[in-house]
């Protein structure tokens, strides 16, 4: 009887293991990414009365089953369950949720050790680092090049570092955006076919106003003036020329043609040409003299409802700027938005990916540690790459806790605490008979 009521007693404290995990999820059935947990039983060893014995034929002895008496369970598992929760939208920009597998990297502090969570309800502070709730700081990339399509290529293979929004030591003060040189001019449009053939010092027949930008982030007007000087077999040449009162070195000038289709022919040295902008005086504004190159390839010359069109479409070169605002795209990267209509990445956010993530620790303000059984921490993944999710921005991950199924489980676990505690009660009477055996 002795086993029996200490069999019970570790039932109860299984089960009072068990529901206490339950109301710990309960408990956080509003946590951001909180993964619930489950505790599975197992039973202890066996005391045996008596061993298995084998048949015999000789003799025509048949054989026996082992004779065992269990001695009560133990907890054999407190599992985390890793399911994704559902994701409530919230809007603010820097609210983020992982769409498939890893996790954020943060630390506390430069001595701190990586912890990793899937609760990004993120801000940032004073000095702009990008922080938890807590004060961690949020870790990623922060060194990029631009490649040959305009993309932003960030070193992924170096360390992770602490991101913050105004400064780096690679890109300076994010704050403030450096003006920059106007460099290319792109004209596209129509020159009026029907336009007479004039000579050299009659008036212009087009103007084409076009601001640049020196290196200071200066505006200036320029105007590129079209004449049609030519038609003959088949081919039209027109002139072009930027004035010496529009700030252009020694009256820049040249010719384009167009062949009998209306397309312009291509020529080096007509097509694309590089005039310099001469500042006047140079030396009143701290700037410096700066190279454009001019394209015409796109401009065309029919006669029609176009007539005379041409337009600077795309000219680079732009003022300083401010940066107003920031958002993240679901390849992690964070592009800021200035003042002056340009865009630039602040950082890129890193991804963790485990190859066990139940077997990471908790380590409390949702936050996990690595384990021997989780897998080592090597360095972050960009979203979307080598199997990491990627992210949404302004929308959190909820709690994967399912309260149908928890308050179920609280019905079983307290059955079965109400069971041993019975099957306890049984035994102390079932000794009480015993002891009242002696009257």
């Amino acid at each position: 009887m002795m086993r029996s009521m200490y069999a019970c007693v570790s039932g109860l404290s299984a089960h009072q293991t068990k529901m206490d995990v339950i109301g710990n999820n309960i408990a956080n059935v509003n946590t951001i990414a909180y993964k619930s947990s489950r505790a599975t039983f197992q039973e202890v060893f066996s005391q045996t009365l008596r061993g298995a014995s084998a048949p015999d034929t000789a003799l025509g002895r048949g054989g026996t089953n082992p004779m065992q008496v269990g001695l009560g369970i133990n907890v054999g598992s407190i599992d985390t369950i890793t399911t994704r929760g559902g994701y409530q939208r919230t809007d603010n920009p820097t609210d983020l949720y992982i769409d498939g597998d890893g996790f954020f990297i943060v630390k506390a502090s430069n001595s701190d050790t990586y912890k990793f969570t899937r609760a990004g309800n993120f801000t940032y502070d004073e000095l702009g680092n990008l922080v938890t709730g807590s004060g961690y700081c949020v870790y990623g990339w922060l060194d990029y090049e631009v490649d040959g399509n305009g993309n932003y290529v960030f070193d992924t293979n170096k360390p992770v570092e602490a991101i913050n929004l105004y400064f780096d030591n690679y890109n300076g003060n994010k704050q403030i955006i450096a003006a920059k040189a106007t460099e290319n001019i792109s004209l596209a449009g129509n020159l009026d076919a029907t336009n007479s053939v004039v000579g050299d010092t009659d008036p212009a027949q087009v103007f084409v106003p076009v601001n640049v930008y020196d290196s200071l982030g200066n505006r200036y007007e320029i105007t590129i003036e079209f004449k049609k000087i030519a038609a003959t077999g088949g081919e039209t040449t027109w002139s072009w020329s930027i004035p010496n009162g529009n700030l252009a070195a020694g009256g820049a000038s040249g010719t384009i043609r167009f062949g009998a289709d209306g397309r312009i022919i291509k020529n080096a040295g007509e097509d694309k040409v590089t005039a310099t902008v001469t500042l006047q005086p140079n030396d009143s504004i701290g700037s410096r003299d700066f190279d454009v190159v001019i394209d015409f390839t796109n401009i065309t010359m029919f006669a029609g409802s176009d007539e005379n069109s041409v337009d600077a479409k795309i000219v680079d070169g732009y003022p300083s700027g401010s940066l107003v605002s920031f958002s993240i795209g679901s390849d992690g990267i964070i592009m800021g938005v200035y003042s002056n209509g340009k865009q630039l990445p602040l950082g890129l956010i890193a991804i963790a990916k485990f190859d066990n993530p139940a077997g990471l620790q908790r380590a409390g303000d949702n936050m996990y540690v690595a384990t021997a059984n989780s897998g080592d921490f090597s360095n972050g993944l960009k979203p979307g790459m080598s199997g990491a999710g990627t992210l949404m921005a302004g929308v959190l991950e909820m709690s994967n806790v399912d309260l149908a199924k928890e308050f179920t489980e609280m019905i079983v676990t307290q059955r079965g605490f109400q069971a041993n505690s019975r099957t306890l009660t049984a035994v102390d009477e079932m000794l009480q008979e015993l002891v009242n055996m002696k009257r």
